[in-house]
């Protein structure tokens, strides 16, 4: 009875057992681990917490500057001597000396002050704190378009992972059904029912599917790699994908991907910022020709010991206006209007562009489908037919050529229904890329 009961009891805290079909990494975890491990994806984070850092850099240059000097000061430089000794406030009579003048004695000068420097009229700085909120905007929407890229990216290596290992899986069946085959052929040969120029052929065909088992072995460890390298994974690291089970995929109508790809790909808005800071650098460089007005204001302490000293303090306003800076700021001005006429050209053809790009992927996606469907109707005819003649041959009513062409036929099926599924999962991820649906 203990010993039932130890059993038991050891079944049920045991953990249970992981199953290989529990082990493969479905397309959904694949792109949650780029978007957590990927290099790019990374920086393109850090340059956007990059851009909210300039903002302040830029908002900052419009706020007072405030400096704290603490300076001691010895020499016998008459004006520094004759300065000096009126900051302290001891200048006397006996300065005004000729021979004081000329050669004093030296001055021993303990200098503090507190400064402040507020810009009140600054149009350059103001264009370039408008340049950085837009650069920020801009880091923002990259780091949307590298999710948007590295999802497609993604997408795409695993199918070539798909792909590449259905492959190798079909051929080392067809590797296995033509040394069935070969055998088959050999003890018809045996019996007088078939040639040897029957033997030969198939033993070539085994030839030739075992070299595409080789191949599509070295697709497999190429196309694992660069999933490796996407997800930020060991390059050598094993994978075993699930396939994905065929979806219903709605395909949206034309109009409706322009439409989507208008109003929510980040690469739109973008462009559109482009543009608003070519405008902005174009103000600025209008702005070098308004005057720039500044207020400072001054308070120092100065004494011969630094426990003995006299304050002062000054106020001073300033406007600052440039005449000539030959002709270097109308060089600008003229560079900064060709840069905005450019940034608005660029505009436009990247709109056209990605309106054009929403109309491709969604007919590519259409087409996929379709030929998923196809795909799969392949196989089951292709297996089918493979079995009929397997089976005429083996009764000597069918040539070893019809054999010959059931096998490829199957092997040629088998790879389209899964390159059809590939291509439905890629032209999906493009699509959604192209209107702006980032995946996550």
């Amino acid at each position: 009875m203990v010993t039932r009961l130890t059993i038991l009891l050891a079944f049920f805290l045991l953990p249970p057992a992981v199953t290989a079909e529990e082990q493969r990494l479905t397309l959904d975890e694949a792109i949650a681990a780029t978007l957590t491990n990927n290099p790019d994806l990374r920086a393109a984070r850090a340059a956007e917490r990059e851009g909210a850092a300039r903002v302040a850099e830029a908002r900052a240059a419009y706020l007072p500057r405030v400096d704290l000097v603490e300076a001691w000061q010895r020499g016998n430089n008459p004006v520094f001597v004759f300065g000096s000794l009126l900051s302290q406030q001891r200048f006397g009579a006996a300065n005004f000396a000729i021979d004081a003048l000329n050669r004093p004695d030296a001055v021993t000068n303990h200098r503090a002050a507190i400064s402040v420097d507020q810009p009140l009229l600054d149009t350059q700085r103001l264009s370039g704190l408008r340049a950085a909120g837009l650069g920020r905007q801009v880091a923002s929407l990259s780091v949307r378009e590298a999710e948007a890229d590295l999802v497609l990216a993604t997408t795409r290596a695993y199918g070539d992972v798909l792909r590449a290992s259905t492959a190798r899986a079909a051929a080392a069946a067809a590797v296995a059904s033509a040394k069935e085959d070969l055998a088959r052929a050999e003890r018809s040969r045996d019996v007088g029912m078939t040639s040897e120029s029957d033997v030969l052929s198939l033993s070539v065909h085994l030839a030739q599917v075992q070299e595409r088992e080789i191949q599509a072995g070295s697709g497999v460890t190429v196309a694992t790699a660069q999933l490796n390298r996407l997800m930020g994974a060991p390059l050598d690291r094993e994978l075993l994908l699930a396939e994905p089970a065929p979806a219903a995929v709605s395909v949206p109508s034309r109009e409706e991907a322009e439409q989507a790809a208008m109003r929510d790909r980040p690469a739109v808005r973008r462009a559109a910022i482009q543009q608003s800071l070519a405008d902005t650098a174009h103000r600025a460089a209008r702005a070098a020709f308004l005057p720039q007005v500044y207020v400072q204001g001054l308070y120092e302490v100065n004494g011969h010991r630094f426990t003995d000293r006299a304050s002062s303090w000054m106020v001073a306003g300033q406007v600052r206006w440039n005449l000539f800076a030959g002709g270097g700021d109308l060089a600008r001005l003229r560079a900064a209007t060709e840069a905005a006429a450019r940034a608005a050209a660029e505009r436009q053809s990247a709109e056209t562009g990605l309106r054009l790009e929403a109309w491709t992927t969604r007919a590519q996606l259409e087409a996929a489908v379709a030929r998923e469907v196809v795909g799969r109707k392949a196989v089951l005819q292709a297996r089918e037919s493979q079995r009929i003649i397997r089976d005429r041959f083996e009764a000597g009513l069918a040539a070893v050529n019809d054999v010959l062409r059931a096998a490829n036929a199957l092997l040629d099926a088998e790879t389209l229904r899964i390159s059809s599924i590939v291509d439905v999962m890629v032209a999906k991820a493009a699509l959604d890329r192209a209107t702006g649906q980032v995946r996550n």
